[in-house]
């Protein structure tokens, strides 16, 4: 990659950047039968127009509300009322209140009832409302109210994971990565109404799990958050163990995941601020960073073993975009300037391997060395959700420090 790195503290280069990234999708994304088409080859060529993911369907409609709002296109707000309809007439499923996982030409295929796909339901329908689709409220009620009467253990402050189909059988398996996205979502449900109550189970799930959960491991990677559990919440070293690189359910630590908890804990503590949840995030960057960042060949591994070797050397998109956003309200709320250094690090990496500078978006993942497996650019799950999100993220932090005039 040979153009000039650009000065990734630059509000106005970073909108720039992030509506290119979504210019690789819009508006090439519609459907005009319904929908989005949720897989793109590197060149946006659509691999297969008939399948559809709940994770994807979700995303376009946060990906449309935040952009809609934040650059004032209407025409993007637009589009994400056209995903929630997508989603009420296609996903749910008015017979059990559950959201179907998988479609393929407008037919159920796998109508497995996730948590992780509820949280980004309620994620979509809040971020739908915070862009003044008042239609979205309905749709947020309605997914809290399935999720007080299915997944959330009041005992615990988390949820359970997984049901079939019709919620008669209950999966013995507990994540912690639903709780996190759950977490996520509540903050903006308390950002698009006001209520209180969405803001306190945000603050209930993440201590259950960066307060709790955490403690349960020891040596060099004591304190930090594993991702799968027995139903009883003890920590199952053995879940996915042959099965690693799982899509949604990988082995091993994720550093990613310690980075985008640091993100959440930091967000939180801008509306109840808190320094033992500044020290936390702080602490979950920081042995992510130690852990996982490869001097060799750049950005952070996707992966490492409770003993604190690396089990998947691969480098994820999702990975390096969330830590840079950690990294930048870390900077914002310790004023400590490594944070900065962390982020410029990230983002040149980003920049050189990872940002798509003919086509637009960000492949998805590299091997160890920074070579693409495959043309796939975007299967299910990814439309740059994360991308786009953390880069907004770092705007919204540039432009506080700028209104206090400490501005990196």
């Amino acid at each position: 990659m040979n153009a000039p790195a650009p000065p990734f503290t630059d509000i106005a280069w970073l909108e720039r950047h992030v509506q290119h990234t979504m210019a690789f999708y819009y508006p090439r994304c519609v459907d005009s039968g319904g929908g989005h088409f949720h897989f793109y080859l590197d060149d946006g060529t659509v691999y297969d127009a008939g399948t559809r993911h709940l994770v994807s369907s979700t995303r376009f409609v946060v990906n449309f509300a935040r952009m809609g709002v934040y650059f004032k296109r209407p025409e993007l707000v637009a589009e994400a009322e056209r995903g929630l309809a997508y989603l009420a007439a296609a996903h749910h499923q008015p017979a059990t209140g559950g959201w179907a996982w998988l479609l393929r030409d407008g037919k159920v295929i796998d109508a497995t009832n996730h948590g992780y796909g509820l949280a980004f339901v309620i994620l979509a329908q809040a971020e739908a409302l915070k862009a003044g689709l008042a239609s979205a409220r309905n749709g947020l009620d309605g997914a809290l109210a399935l999720l007080d009467a299915r997944y959330w253990l009041p005992d615990r402050g988390l949820i359970v994971d997984e049901y079939n189909a019709d919620f008669s059988v209950l999966s013995p398996y507990r994540g912690q990565n639903a709780n996190m996205h759950l977490c996520e979502a509540m903050i903006a449900a308390f950002e698009a109404t006001g209520e209180d109550a969405h803001l306190d189970r945000a603050l209930r799930i993440a201590d259950a799990v960066t307060r709790g959960l955490a403690t349960q491991g020891d040596g060099p990677t004591q304190g930090l958050v594993w991702e799968h559990y027995t139903p009883d919440w003890r920590i199952d070293w053995q879940y996915n163990l042959d099965d690693p690189r799982h899509l949604f359910r990988p082995w091993g630590f994720q550093p990613g995941h310690q980075t985008e908890w640091a993100k959440l804990l930091l967000m939180l503590h801008r509306y109840r601020p808190d320094a033992a949840r500044v020290e936390r995030a702080r602490a979950l960057f920081d042995t992510a960073w130690e852990k996982s960042w490869d001097n060799e060949h750049g950005g952070m591994v996707y992966g490492f073993a409770p003993d604190g070797t690396w089990c998947d050397t691969d480098k994820y998109f999702w990975v390096q975009a969330e830590s840079f956003a950690a990294a930048a309200m870390l900077a914002e709320a310790t004023g400590d300037a490594r944070y900065w250094a962390s982020y410029q690090r990230l983002w040149d990496y980003a920049w050189r391997h990872f940002v798509d500078h003919e086509h637009g978006a960000w492949y998805r993942i590299l091997t160890r060395d920074n070579r693409k497996y495959s043309t796939e650019k975007s299967p299910a799950g990814k439309v740059d959700y994360h991308t786009m999100g953390a880069t907004l993220d770092a705007i919204h932090v540039l432009k506080r420090l700028q209104a206090d005039g400490v501005a990196p």
